[in-house]
């Protein structure tokens, strides 16, 4: 697996090293030689627990590789459940006026008022948060307007309504967990 080969040598050749992931669950393979450790249970699993069953084979599997001198505050990773787009969901508001479409607001916020929180937005393949959003926007860039919707969103809200995402940063940040 390159990810964990690349992890692995950052992890040894720099002790001062922190690494992490920010992958998307459903795009992480279940089974087959490309299989993520943990994915094909967790797909068992309840929606809460999916995420996290990953992250811990993930650092399991890393620390096999590296042995005793493994130390697991250098290694953070984190599985978001579904694509980047839905942490945008968090405010439509500033989602829509970020990428100079205002008047898509109430469309965005129909997505969002369907689901508990924005990490939950998918139900499909074919209704993964970024076509939810292509279709609303033809053309849509991901790079370009996923920026700038963030960059107008900010992360104080997305830490807010994202608590799979907060609990990520706060471990980046060595906060502990609420």
């Amino acid at each position: 697996n390159d990810v964990r080969d690349d992890i692995v040598r950052h992890l040894k050749e720099d002790t001062a090293c922190l690494a992490t992931t920010m992958v998307d669950y459903y795009g992480l393979p279940a089974t087959g030689s490309k299989a993520w450790p943990g994915r094909e249970s967790a797909g068992k699993l309840p929606f809460p627990q999916k995420a996290v069953t990953v992250q811990e084979a993930l650092r399991s599997d890393i620390q096999s590789f590296i042995g005793d001198k493994f130390d697991p505050a250098r290694f953070l990773p984190y599985v978001m459940m579904h694509e980047f787009e839905g942490l945008l969901f968090s405010d439509c508001t500033r989602f829509a006026d970020g990428i100079g479409r205002p008047e898509l607001s109430p469309k965005f916020q129909a997505i969002r008022d369907s689901f508990l929180t924005p990490e939950e937005i998918n139900d499909s393949p074919i209704d993964a948060p970024s076509k939810r959003v292509e279709s609303i926007i033809p053309g849509y860039q991901k790079p370009l307007l996923g920026l700038l919707a963030v960059k107008s969103i900010g992360l104080d809200k997305i830490r807010l309504e994202c608590p799979q995402f907060r609990a990520w940063l706060q471990r980046l940040e060595g906060q502990p967990l609420h």
